[in-house]
């Protein structure tokens, strides 16, 4: 699996290109202006089929619409945070100094759907607490795996829920259900260093006991 980490944005939001073999490819999480994305893109040969959003925060969505002209309506959020996209909450753009205008066209996922790009398969894990509609992706090609884990889950740490939406007994009850996963599962998370379910069950001490 090919994968390339983006941080962008004022926040430094991570965001991940994804592509196969045949340069089939999808963006997760355009945390800012997408030109070097785009230009790696282009310099690559690949082709950009869709936009992956882990939850509906400004930092994880602000740079969606320059992606646009490439995957149209091919842009994917959680029912539960499809609100956040389509109106951008005016006092949030206001305390992060970031103007994001809404998106109507898209498509919303829930648990258990599966979405396929080219030979990469995407598997939607519902994990709310740091946003009501939070989602993981885990993606797979062939035999590997990797977790997307958004502001779930962070290496040594987990997404905060003192944000309006954020419940911190659903965050604890998602980390559960990502306890469940194999330690040697690789996590890339929205900001920091990317890690594993194993070191996270070792060392974070938000982990569930």
């Amino acid at each position: 699996m090919q994968y390339k980490r983006f941080p962008l944005g004022g926040l430094w939001t991570n965001g991940y290109l994804f592509w196969d073999e045949k340069g089939r490819a999808f963006f997760v999480d355009p945390g800012g202006e997408a030109r070097e994305v785009l230009d790696f893109v282009g310099d690559k040969g690949l082709e950009l089929k869709a936009v992956l959003l882990t939850h509906g925060h400004l930092d994880h969505i602000v740079g969606v619409r320059d992606f646009l002209p490439f995957v149209g309506g091919e842009i994917y959020i959680s029912t539960g945070d499809a609100g956040m996209l389509r109106h951008p909450p005016e006092a949030m753009q206001v305390a992060l100094r970031m103007r994001c205008d809404g998106v109507a066209d898209f498509h919303e996922v829930s648990e258990g759907m599966e979405l396929v790009v080219g030979d990469l398969r995407i598997e939607v894990l519902e994990t709310p607490g740091h946003t009501p509609g939070g989602v993981c992706y885990l993606i797979r090609e062939g035999d590997e795996s990797i977790l997307v884990s958004g502001d779930t889950l962070f290496a040594q740490s987990v997404g905060r829920t003192d944000l309006p939406g954020g419940d911190q007994a659903k965050l604890d009850d998602s980390l559960r259900r990502l306890s469940s996963l194999p330690d040697a599962l690789r996590v890339l998370p929205g900001h920091g260093p990317e890690t594993t379910i194993g070191k996270e069950r070792r060392h974070n001490p938000f982990w569930p006991v």
